[in-house]
């Protein structure tokens, strides 16, 4: 005859998908009890917003049922107590080290891609902003972490004005229309307008945050948009989060091009892969006969990829569209056929 004991053991079988260790041993399970012919089982999840919650319920089943085909099988879920959870990550740290942040235990990035320029004003949390469009569109799991922390804008681009919410693992980002999770120092100020009046280790410290304590979930790609240059920040961002690769954002200008390279030798020092150039406000196309006239003057955007050893990826026009889409908090109503073409070629990198 079936009993608690027999349903325990069986329930080690069953890995939790992120943490990669059975139920049993990570103290998910709470309680087994045999009432009226029905195996009831409690299970404790860090959180009740857990993803994976029915793939789990679902393997607790099918390992019950494999001991006593057709016996009747209730899954509850709560939630686990703080208590629980600081064991819980606790026993994650290998012996020694210190136990890793409670986000850990439901975060999972496949990949970290920052977005970079030499100087200012070219676009790149424009460009940062519509890649992330472009991959939630190409039906990935999308985040977006504004690292430039004195200079946020990314915010305001996808009109989002609600605080990060919080959970007991951390603070859990508010999403945009398409579902892209989006963290930026701009949710935490009361005036959107506020300066950040802060010296590099606050900046540091606050990128940081933003990955440690974050609950990011599951994505398959995370974009973080860097302030220009190479100070503190970027600095933080590559040495510090498990960057893939970068995408240098430049313009026509020859003044741009020498300082986008100045930040490529950032990259190669710290041995961060360069994936590629985008070359922005390349040309202005005219509405009526269509021709591309190049108002910053001609392309440089082949030489400069070249001189990086990195691809091409693409050259964006100068558009008032995505002017107004940005400014009015539109910018997922946007559409460029190049920033499509970009974000296949991005995941065919990536894998």
């Amino acid at each position: 005859m079936l009993n608690t004991d027999q349903i325990r053991q069986a329930l080690t079988q069953v890995v939790d998908p992120e943490l990669q260790k059975n139920i049993v041993e990570l103290g998910m399970v709470r309680d087994i009890a045999i009432r009226d012919g029905t195996v009831h089982i409690t299970l404790a999840l860090t959180t009740l917003a857990c993803p994976l919650r029915g793939q789990i319920s679902e393997e607790v089943v099918a390992v019950v049922q494999r001991l006593d085909p057709g016996r009747p099988v209730q899954v509850h879920l709560e939630e686990m107590t703080p208590q629980e959870k600081q064991r819980l990550i606790e026993s994650q740290a290998p012996k020694g080290e210190a136990a890793p942040k409670p986000s850990a235990l439901v975060n999972h990035i496949d990949h970290v891609i920052a977005i970079m320029s030499g100087k200012g004003g070219v676009g790149k949390s424009s460009v940062a902003a519509m890649l992330a469009v472009a991959l939630a569109r190409a039906g990935k799991r999308v985040g977006l972490l504004d690292a430039d922390i004195t200079g946020p804008s990314i915010p305001k681009m996808f009109g989002l004005h609600t605080p990060p919410g919080l959970s007991p693992l951390g603070a859990v980002p508010p999403q945009t229309g398409a579902g892209i999770a989006v963290m930026s120092i701009n949710l935490l100020l009361e005036d959107e307008s506020q300066a950040v009046i802060w010296r590099g280790p606050l900046i540091s410290s606050a990128i940081q945050q933003f990955w440690d304590d974050v609950v990011w979930g599951n994505l398959d790609v995370l974009v973080v948009d860097l302030p220009p240059g190479t100070s503190d920040a970027s600095l933080t961002v590559l040495q510090s989060l498990p960057v893939d690769g970068v995408i240098m954002v430049t313009s026509p200008q020859d003044l741009a091009g020498m300082v986008v390279r100045k930040a490529a030798q950032m990259a190669q020092r710290l041995n961060v892969p360069i994936l590629g150039v985008i070359e922005n406000m390349s040309y202005v196309e005219c509405p009526k006969c269509g021709e591309h006239i190049e108002v910053f003057g001609p392309s440089h955007a082949e030489e400069v990829a070249k001189k990086l050893g990195a691809p091409l990826l693409g050259r964006l026009p100068l558009d008032p569209q995505l002017a107004r889409m940005g400014d009015t908090g539109q910018i997922e109503r946007y559409h460029s056929p190049v920033f499509e073409e970009i974000a296949g070629k991005l995941l065919e990198m990536l894998g």
